[in-house]
């Protein structure tokens, strides 16, 4: 799965009516309402919308006839195989109705453009690993962990050493699990958080 790897715009003029695409990377739906709402144009004909994140989706056509501009959006952005993405659409009419057909193409092709035209990146599934090991082993297990695409999120210094949490691709999770046992003489502690039962 892919996402938008920074927001874009797009617009162009269907029958002197102008469509004007914006589209956004989110993480939730709290933020792509509000990605709507600071981009709102009250002035305009219509604001219609859509997002997906994971498996959440919602849509909005905004006054216009049912399913004639919030779904095509939203296909849009599904069409590419895309998630984590808020699309608006903003339409100012130009005096010639489009008819049903015509809105569906309309809303549904400027998403399209937008998204097509917008750069993206490859979504990485990673996972939280909370490690733990002696003041000793420390310089050398973070020169280890520089060297993967893991990420150091938080650090807490012990009395004997260091505890970190790191954001890992889920594919080097294993890897450098057996790097930091190897590192450690297999004495630091080494746990995925969404694993532990309860205590």
């Amino acid at each position: 799965m892919r996402t938008l790897s920074e927001p874009f715009s797009f617009e162009e003029e269907i029958k002197k009516s102008r469509f004007i695409a914006h589209a956004m990377p989110v993480s939730s739906s709290e933020e792509a309402l509000g990605f709507f709402s600071r981009l709102y144009e009250p002035e305009a004909t219509h604001n219609c919308w859509a997002f997906k994140v994971g498996q959440n989706y919602r849509f909005n056509d905004d006054g216009e006839p049912g399913g004639t501009a919030g779904r095509p959006i939203l296909q849009a952005i599904e069409g590419q195989d895309l998630t984590n993405v808020a699309v608006l659409v903003i339409r100012y009419f130009g005096g010639i109705k489009l008819g049903t057909g015509g809105l569906v193409r309309a809303y549904g092709g400027c998403a399209a453009k937008c998204l097509r035209q917008a750069p993206q990146v490859e979504i990485i599934e990673t996972r939280t690993v909370i490690c733990s090991c002696l003041f000793s082993e420390m310089a050398l297990v973070k020169s280890r962990i520089a060297q993967t695409e893991a990420r150091v999120t938080d650090e807490i210094y012990t009395d004997t050493g260091i505890t970190m949490t790191l954001e890992i691709p889920l594919e080097q999770v294993s890897p450098l699990e057996q790097v930091f046992i190897n590192l450690t003489k297999g004495k630091g502690q080494w746990y995925l958080p969404d694993e532990i039962g309860p205590l």
